[in-house]
C-alpha cells in the first residue's frame, strides 16, 4: 500500500476545511458588509440618497476626497524615491531608513495623531509660533493631511522595494551606458517595469487614506461640516442615533472597499503576469 504524502488530505478533510474557511469569511466579512447596506437602505432609496447628499455629508465626502488627492501623490513621490534609493544605491543608514518606513505599521494611529497635537497644537512645541502668524495646523485641513500622510506613506514604498530589488540594476546600468540621462532611464526603463506594483501601492494607499479614523479623529477637532471626514461623520451620525444616515454614509465606504478589492485582484493578476514575463 502506497503511503500518502503528509500534504495530501482526504476528500472529506479537504472539503471540510474549505467549508470552514468559507463559513468564517461569511460570518466575519460578508454578514457585516451585508448588514451595512441593508441598514443603509432600510428606509428606502430616497432616505439613503438624502443622507448622503445633505450638506454635512457632502462636506465630509469632499474633505475625504481632497485629503486623499493631496496625501496619495505625496506618498507616491516619497515611495518611488525611497524605493529607488534603497534598491539602486548603497549608503550608510539604509537599514534605518527601511525601519522608519515601517514605523507607521507599529505605531497606533491615535498616537500619531497625538504627536501632531503635541507639535502643532495650541500648547504644543510650535503652537505659539504658529498662532502668532495665523497658521492653523491642528483642527484644520493641514493637520488632517499630515496625519493621513503619516499612516499611509509605507504602502507605496513597501510595494516597490521588493519589486525593484528583484529586478536588479542591470537594465538601468545598460541604459546609462548607452547615454541615457537619469530621468530618461527612470521614465523609459524603471517606470514601465514597476507600473503594476506602483498602481497596487497607490490603490492601497488611497483606500487607507479615505478610511482612516484614529489619527484623523485626534487632529480634526470634529468640527461638523468643516473637519469631519466620512469615517468621522459616520461616528457623529451614529452617536446621534441617526442610524439610517450613519449606515448610508458607511455604505459608501463599504462600496469603496469592494471597488478596491476588485481593482486589487486585477492588479495582482497583472502584476503576476509582469513578473512571469520578466522571468522569461
Amino acid at each position: 500500500m502506497r503511503r500518502r504524502s503528509p500534504t495530501q488530505e482526504s476528500g472529506l478533510a479537504r472539503y471540510t476545511l474549505i467549508l470552514a474557511a468559507l463559513a468564517y469569511v461569511a460570518l466575519i466579512l460578508l454578514l457585516p458588509l451585508g448588514a451595512v447596506f441593508a441598514e443603509g437602505f432600510r428606509d428606502g432609496a430616497a432616505a439613503f440618497f438624502a443622507a448622503i447628499t445633505e450638506q454635512d455629508a457632502r462636506s465630509a465626502i469632499e474633505l475625504t476626497l481632497l485629503v486623499a488627492t493631496i496625501s496619495v501623490p505625496l506618498n507616491v513621490v516619497f515611495g518611488i524615491a525611497a524605493a529607488w534609493a534603497i534598491t539602486k544605491h548603497e549608503f550608510r543608514g539604509k537599514a534605518f531608513l527601511i525601519t522608519l518606513i515601517d514605523l507607521p505599521f507599529s505605531v497606533s494611529p491615535v498616537v500619531s495623531g497625538l504627536i501632531y497635537v503635541l507639535l502643532f497644537g495650541a500648547q504644543g512645541w510650535f503652537g505659539p509660533f504658529l498662532q502668532d502668524r495665523g497658521i492653523e495646523i491642528v483642527f484644520a485641513l493641514p493637520g488632517i493631511i499630515l496625519a493621513t500622510v503619516f499612516v499611509t506613506f509605507p504602502f507605496v514604498a513597501r510595494e516597490l522595494i521588493p519589486l525593484m530589488a528583484s529586478q536588479g540594476k542591470a537594465a538601468e546600468e545598460a541604459a546609462l551606458s548607452l547615454g541615457a540621462t537619469g530621468w530618461q532611464t527612470f521614465v523609459h526603463v524603471t517606470l514601465p517595469n514597476i507600473r503594476w506594483g506602483l498602481l497596487y501601492g497607490v490603490l492601497l494607499c488611497n483606500a487607507r487614506a479615505m478610511g482612516e479614523f484614529g489619527a484623523v479623529s485626534v487632529v480634526s477637532g470634529h468640527i461638523r461640516g468643516e473637519t469631519n471626514t466620512m469615517p468621522l461623520h459616520v461616528e457623529v451620525l451614529y452617536n446621534e442615533y441617526n442610524f439610517v444616515a450613519a449606515f448610508a454614509v458607511a455604505s459608501l465606504l463599504a462600496l469603496l472597499a469592494l471597488v478596491t478589492l476588485a481593482l486589487k485582484t486585477f492588479l495582482e493578476w497583472r502584476h503576476r503576469d509582469a513578473i512571469a514575463a520578466l522571468g522569461h
